[in-house]
């Protein structure tokens, strides 16, 4: 666990790592879709987030998905992550 760390203009692995009062300044947070990361009363300024490997082809597929008319699919999705679900 990273633990009150700085990162300053890194490129930041994410998978299965964990996070407390961390802060990311200008940086790249790539997930390849291994295990989710944790995060905890962290701070992000300006950072990138990147998808690669198995995390790109899963947007891969949700474009395709949204593109071949599964909207309501996509965007359901999308109100649970943003949890506007009406739940």
């Amino acid at each position: 666990m990273q633990t009150a760390t700085i990162f300053n203009h890194e490129t930041v692995t994410l998978d299965g790592e964990s996070f407390e009062d961390c802060e990311f300044r200008e940086c790249r947070l790539v997930y390849s879709g291994g295990e989710p990361p944790h995060f905890r009363d962290c701070r992000f300024d300006d950072c990138e987030w990147k998808f690669d490997d198995a995390a790109a082809r899963t947007l891969a597929h949700l474009k395709l998905v949204w593109a071949s008319g599964g909207k309501a699919p996509v965007q359901a999705l999308i109100k649970e992550i943003t949890g506007s679900g009406g739940r």
